[in-house]
């Protein structure tokens, strides 16, 4: 067992050494750049210093490039998985091992899931071995309506996960803000009024004080009102939000929810808003594209789950996107029914609604788009993540076929022009037992 640990640890060591980017070229493929266009036949995609240089026919290869022939191969950008919990658990029925929720904190909006982070959780090896490269990590709303602060990730085999910390806060309406506000929408409202108002005061009015000198109440010299009911953690957390500089991620099913959150601007004209689930989103897709705020959507949501779903449909993405609004398709968490890893099938299931008369669904270009370029933009990279354009990151995805078909699988995964390792716990399990015979039975010690 002694020796067996040594030979895990080793092999962690290697995948943390640092390895070098990369110079390559990917010839004779069918191209999809992830930019809402559709994919190219014989292209090219050159990647060197870890970054894209070209992408599409007649791109030439430079002498001492290695070429790889891609006849017969899909190559896309590397796809971005909006809203995970990716590497915060490695079993979520263990709680020792799941920091997807913190249910007793004293703390909302000044969690930050960066600390928690595991990126040799198999969650992510998975996810990375099925064309994932980046994502966005949140931790779900448990103690309070805020969840924290978010992270913008990737996914390569190395300790250094984040690319952004504190990349965006969360906060839950609707019926569950409802449940962890007191019982009703009203109070999940004025709770979170109520938040960004002291907030704003916080970070700008150093006049919020009772006329008391309770150091208590003093924070950076400014003095907190004994009526206060933000902690000064969390109350400085929700600085950046109320200034314009940190996204407000909110989290709405409903038509009239989704309209009440898009009313906020009205007080508080800074935010940045993003709508998160918005699974009756195509009710206010005129009103939610007038105010330009982007939606991170369920991509197939139509039986309701809940009363404020009852307007649930497939085309809702559809519909939205026809209506101007940015959508990406997203909220895949990591747990057995909606893994990140299958972004692909949700997306050609999109694809696939344009055949059914009165569905709204989007062209191939549309849909490889929200899974990788959209999401990137909405995360505020973009050109730089989810594209094969110039100047992009080298995360470059290598199918065996159209990535939107359900029976495709990628050959070869590249993050900033590093290949990626590709075994996994299942893969190890899938390669053990597949010829096992009897005669090599028991395994339980044997990894």
């Amino acid at each position: 067992m002694i020796r067996r640990s040594l030979l895990a640890a080793a092999s962690l060591a290697a995948f943390a050494s640092p390895t070098m980017a990369q110079d390559l070229a990917i010839t004779n493929a069918t191209v999809a750049t992830g930019d809402g266009s559709e994919p190219i036949q014989h292209a090219t995609v050159l990647v060197r210093g870890g970054k894209v240089i070209a992408a599409g026919p007649d791109v030439a290869v430079p002498q001492g490039v290695t070429a790889i022939d891609g006849t017969g191969k899909w190559v896309t950008p590397g796809l971005f998985a909006s809203m995970t919990t990716l590497g915060l658990s490695d079993v979520d029925g263990v709680s020792e091992s799941n920091d997807t929720a913190a249910r007793g904190s004293p703390f909302g909006a000044a969690l930050d899931v960066t600390p928690a982070l595991n990126p040799w959780s198999q969650g992510v090896a998975v996810t990375r071995d099925g064309g994932v490269t980046r994502a966005s990590v949140y931790e779900r709303p448990a103690s309070s309506i805020f969840g924290g602060q978010g992270a913008v990730v990737d996914l390569g085999a190395d300790p250094d996960m984040v690319v952004r910390p504190r990349a965006f806060q969360l906060v839950a309406l609707g019926e569950y803000g409802a449940r962890l506000a007191g019982g009703s929408r009203v109070s999940a409202q004025a709770e979170l009024r109520n938040a960004l108002r002291e907030a704003r005061q916080y970070g700008a009015d150093a006049k919020l004080a009772s006329g008391k000198s309770d150091p208590r109440m003093v924070d950076n010299g400014v003095a907190r009102g004994e009526d206060a009911l933000l902690n000064r953690f969390d109350a400085a957390a929700l600085v950046p939000v109320v200034n314009g500089e940190q996204p407000l991620y909110v989290h709405v099913e409903r038509d009239a929810d989704i309209r009440s959150v898009l009313r906020l601007k009205q007080e508080f004209p800074k935010l940045k808003l993003v709508l998160v689930g918005a699974s009756e989103g195509w009710r206010a897709a005129d009103a939610i594209a007038a105010a330009q705020v982007p939606v991170i959507a369920d991509a197939l949501d139509d039986l309701p789950a809940s009363f404020e779903q009852l307007a649930a449909t497939q085309s809702n993405v559809g519909r939205m996107m026809r209506a101007g609004v940015t959508v990406a398709v997203g909220n895949l968490a990591g747990t057995t029914g909606d893994q990140p890893r299958n972004l692909p099938q949700f997306a050609g299931n999109l694809v696939a609604l344009t055949k059914i008369p009165g569905a709204s669904g989007l062209s191939w270009g549309q849909a490889l788009a929200a899974i990788t370029s959209v999401p990137a933009q909405i995360a505020g990279y973009s050109g730089r993540f989810g594209v094969l354009k110039p100047g992009a990151a080298g995360d470059v995805v290598i199918w065996d076929g159209d990535p939107l078909e359900l029976s495709t699988a990628p050959e070869r995964v590249f993050i900033d022009g590093v290949e990626q390792p590709r075994d996994n716990h299942q893969t190890r399990l899938r390669d053990r037992y597949k010829t096992l015979d009897t005669s090599q039975l028991p395994k339980a010690y044997d990894w």
